[in-house]
């Protein structure tokens, strides 16, 4: 299976844009209800939402928020700007275009930083986490929601299966655990839990 590069993930997520919203959620009626609800509930403070995509979480933060989201795909990105504007979030929330395995924000600048469903698609998720470290001040909280190999052996099996398919078709890894890569940029895991099956994980990691 080839390995997916920042070209890869943007053709993709420049095709799905326009569709992006409705997939998306049909998926996680189905199979990762109430995830990303979670995920923003577990927000403080000055929050960096990575591969933020067409902003689907921005009207659920708190109103003592604020956000920066960041996202490679341009077309993602102006649908995710036209959210904010409809949701009058204003001065609230930056979105900006970037790589979220370099990001162009400064040491120690967030109290969160949230990942929901993107560390399935980034190609060099390790990278990521170790930015996500990096731009959290001590006692941070890197907050994700995400798929991934199930607890289920059977279910696992057919995941794997699957998964040349996803990966071709929206860069999608579908067997990715993302708690090695977290363990490795330096996170305590405060909390995982595993739901739908085991496919279906809820993280909480600190910064030391």
């Amino acid at each position: 299976m080839r390995a997916t590069t920042d070209d890869d993930v943007r053709r993709v997520f420049d095709r799905l844009a326009d569709r992006y919203d409705s997939q998306m959620l049909t998926w996680e009626r189905r199979l990762l209800p109430g995830s990303r609800e979670w995920a923003v509930g577990q927000a403080r403070g000055h929050v960096v939402e990575i591969a933020v995509g067409t902003g689907l979480n921005l009207p659920l933060y708190d109103a003592g928020t604020t956000v920066v989201g960041i996202e490679l795909s341009e077309r993602m990105l102006e649908l995710a700007r036209r959210r904010a504007a409809r949701a009058g979030l204003g001065e609230r929330v930056e979105l900006r275009q970037g790589d979220v395995q370099r990001l162009d924000l400064a040491d120690g600048v967030a109290d969160t930083v949230v990942s929901t469903f993107t560390m399935c698609t980034i190609p060099d998720p390790a990278a990521a986490a170790r930015e996500a470290h990096r731009v959290l001040r001590p006692g941070g909280r890197f907050v994700l929601a995400e798929h991934g190999p199930s607890s289920n052996p059977v279910i696992r099996a057919g995941m794997r299966l699957a998964e040349p398919l996803f990966v071709r078709s929206a860069a999608d890894y579908l067997t990715r655990d993302p708690r090695p890569f977290l363990e490795q940029a330096g996170f305590e895991l405060e909390s995982v839990t595993r739901t739908t099956r085991g496919i279906g994980f809820r993280v909480l990691a600190v910064r030391p």
